[in-house]
């Protein structure tokens, strides 16, 4: 594959400037960010096991680093209206302007919000200084839930968030035409798309079943030909799949925002990657 054209460089470029990492919350891992601009915006998951209360202490911990910080709140780990108004003074203390509301994957709540739409309308009804809410999506399909049943999740959801983070994604035209299907159905939100970083496979596929996605990978390596070539190399490396959405017919018709990068705390290969892929585009 030849050089992409000067358009295209330039959109993937302007694309892996704005896109920001995902880092999971583990011992010691603040320690480890400083090969990164402290400008930089930085997504925090939320442990199914630990729960929000590691998430903002690691937020705490980066924002004091000067991080801009999009801490998630999974549903299932909030346990009721009071712990959620707990969760809500320590955001604001800190300033907090973005988060993201995932369902969480807990096998079970641990109180009163079975799914992200039950903590976005109590969210909805608190007193908050949170500017921006951001939602889930599954744009390459769900192991357990049926396309259909994603999709009107997505609608319910909507008009009580302000921008979309996707899963991980594999494939530029199974995405580009969700892409372009929400928009039809009214669904003109922001969407960063979930783009998998450069790993070592064996890593991705141990870090992944103990962050609960495990079961995704394996879904997708039946639907996408490029995860299923991931399932084989030793390592990953998200160039090609980049070109392919930048070069997508419909990518510029949608409401793509840039990328998520899920990094799996291999942090300082992830950001040399991309600040040379910057360069090299340059």
């Amino acid at each position: 594959m030849g050089k992409p054209s000067e358009a295209i460089a330039k959109q993937m470029r302007e694309d892996l400037k704005k896109s920001y990492m995902e880092i999971i919350p583990v011992p010691g891992i603040e320690e480890k960010i400083g090969t990164l601009d402290p400008n930089m915006y930085l997504a925090v998951t939320c442990s199914p096991t630990k729960g929000v209360d590691e998430t903002i202490q690691l937020t705490e911990k980066l924002i004091a680093q000067g991080f801009k910080v999009v801490p998630h709140i999974a549903a299932k780990c909030v346990s009721g209206k009071k712990h959620l108004e707990t969760i809500v003074k320590k955001l604001d203390a800190l300033g907090i302007e973005d988060i993201f509301v995932p369902g969480g994957d807990r096998p079970e709540p641990m109180g009163d919000f079975n799914n992200a739409h039950d903590l976005l309308k109590a969210l909805d009804k608190s007193g908050h200084n949170i500017k921006k809410i951001g939602i889930a999506a599954h744009p390459e399909g769900h192991p357990d839930v049926s396309d259909e049943v994603l999709m009107e999740a997505l609608e319910e959801k909507k008009d009580l968030a302000d921008f979309i983070v996707t899963q991980m994604c594999f494939d530029a035209n199974i995405l580009s035409d969700w892409l372009v299907r929400i928009n039809q159905k009214g669904i003109d939100l922001p969407v960063w798309v979930g783009l998998p970083g450069v790993i070592e496979r064996g890593r991705l596929l141990r870090t992944s079943l103990r962050i609960g996605v495990g079961d995704s990978l394996r879904f997708l390596r039946k639907k996408s030909q490029v995860a299923a070539e991931l399932m084989k190399s030793s390592t990953y490396n998200p160039d090609k799949l980049i070109r392919d959405i930048s070069e997508h017919n419909d990518i510029s018709k949608v409401n793509f925002a840039g990328y998520h990068i899920f990094c799996f705390n291999q942090i300082e290969t992830t950001e040399k990657w991309r600040t040379e892929s910057i360069s090299s585009l340059s």
